[in-house]
């Protein structure tokens, strides 16, 4: 027996990789994040939220001509439309086009306008959302709001194509709900 210890050499150095190699695998990492980040967000594009111009005056004050806004369109999915809410749908007389409205009534009200005041199942509605200003001092007949469908009005009451005009909107038309203003930037916030 030796009193030796048996030698034991250093493992062999690793071999060094080029340095274009390195950068390789770090472009191919920002390369496969950046393709699912942009898929990711063309999936909640696609199906949830949808960046949308309001064109028109007819939700003045709280959404003017040119402002952009995401509407939520997987909502009305998992909730029920109500009162208040500002919806985006198809407009029942030309369905190549797309309107954004109030929902005043749901299944069920009745909505009537008298000089410009809108009753709600026989009571006066509160609408602090539309100034004096906006409204309109004409009347409209008494509408029962059938199942499926929704009465809606613009807030610019005198300068609004709405339920007064052409009637209830029926639910399948109905595809997103405004939820957030996200420009001019003064008007960045949750939509109400």
């Amino acid at each position: 027996m030796s009193d030796e210890h048996p030698t034991q050499s250093a493992p062999a150095p690793a071999a060094a990789q080029p340095p274009h190699d390195a950068g390789l695998r770090v472009l191919k990492s920002w390369t496969r994040d950046l393709f699912f980040s942009v898929a990711f967000a063309l999936l909640i594009i696609l199906f949830v939220y949808q960046p949308v111009k309001v064109e028109g005056s007819s939700m003045e004050p709280g959404l003017e001509d040119q402002e952009r806004i995401f509407i939520n369109k997987l909502v009305y999915r998992l909730e029920t439309i109500e009162r208040g809410d500002i919806i985006v749908f198809r407009y029942p007389r030309d369905h190549r086009k797309s309107f954004i409205k109030r929902v005043i009534g749901v299944p069920g009200d009745r909505v009537r306008v008298v000089e410009g005041h809108v009753y709600l199942n026989g009571e006066l509605l509160p609408e602090p959302y539309v100034p004096q200003d906006y409204f309109d001092s004409r009347s409209y007949e008494e509408r029962l709001v059938k199942p499926d469908t929704y009465y809606v009005m613009g807030d610019h009451r005198s300068m609004s194509n709405d339920s007064r005009d052409f009637g209830l909107v029926p639910r399948a038309n109905i595809y997103g709900k405004a939820v957030f203003g996200y420009w001019p930037m003064e008007k960045l916030g949750t939509l109400r």
